[in-house]
């Protein structure tokens, strides 16, 4: 009996590229691409009436226009700059006070911890949106600022739970004992040690909250909460497109696709992630 060589695919132990990763990529940076466009060029002013009332989509207006009689597409792309600008000022604002809050919780004493734990809980048994109406309500009016920072308040809960039960768990490894003993001081520890391990989980948590802070704040702007005009929410088109949805459908058709596009490739790209943060479920799939 000969012995069969035992050959080994160098590749097999690569991991491999996961397309959930890749499709969502794909779609979040064409509305990425749109969004700075924006900055620099815009088909049409978006306040001006560049067309009759309620076009169909032509050559010159590719999406049609508005009850207004303005340009629907680029009001479109100016909606992708706004989307982007809400979801990364919320997702900022809720990861800084979110992961602030879980480590205070996670050093804290057990009487405070379970305090924290149990005001957590209350936060995160609201609705982010109508927790973000109740901050938008009691400021001094609906602006673009205030939606943001009442999104990223209204997240933070839900960062700051998370972070809490990553930092416990990191906390109970040998590493970190050893790391106490060879004298390393605690804001060290959190540095070199839980921040770097708990981080892939809570990028993919983050990358979700993105999503969430997207639709929250369309949802503002559609009951006149969000980003006030001249400002072109793909929240505030689906409002203003309500009452000609019968005689000029696509101009509600748009910006929902739109946003649900953007969802849904932020949502892909969260899955991407979370399989390149765990191998074991890239493997099972």
């Amino acid at each position: 009996m000969t012995d069969t060589p035992l050959t080994i695919n160098p590749t097999q132990d690569r991991p491999r590229r996961s397309w959930t990763f890749t499709i969502g990529a794909l779609i979040v940076g064409l509305h990425v691409l749109a969004a700075i466009v924006t900055i620099f060029w815009t088909p049409y002013d978006p306040s001006a009436m560049s067309g009759q009332r309620l076009e169909m989509p032509s050559l010159f207006h590719f999406a049609g226009t508005d009850r207004l009689g303005r340009d629907l597409f680029t009001l479109i792309l100016i909606g992708a700059r706004i989307a982007l600008t809400v979801g990364i000022g919320a997702v900022l604002i809720g990861s800084v006070i979110g992961v602030t809050i879980g480590l205070l919780a996670a050093f804290a004493s057990k009487t405070l911890d379970d305090i924290l734990a149990a005001g957590l809980d209350i936060l995160i048994a609201f609705p982010t949106l109508l927790l973000a109406m109740l901050i938008v309500a009691s400021s001094d009016g609906a602006s673009l600022g205030t939606a943001i920072i009442a999104i990223g308040i209204a997240n933070s809960a839900i960062v700051a739970r998370l972070t809490r039960i990553l930092v416990k768990r990191v906390l109970r490894m040998d590493y970190i004992t050893a790391s106490r003993i060879s004298g390393t001081s605690w804001p060290g520890i959190v540095w070199m040690h839980i921040l770097p391990n708990i981080w892939p989980t809570l990028l993919v948590n983050l990358a979700l909250q993105f999503g969430l802070a997207i639709i929250a704040e369309a949802s503002l702007s559609y009951i006149g909460l969000g980003a006030p005009p001249p400002n072109a929410s793909w929240g505030r088109l689906l409002q203003e497109a309500q009452a000609t949805v019968y005689t000029a459908p696509l101009a509600a058709i748009a910006p929902g696709i739109a946003l649900v596009s953007l969802v849904i490739g932020i949502n892909l790209l969260a899955d991407g992630l979370r399989d390149i943060a765990d191998p074991t479920r890239r493997r099972r799939k």
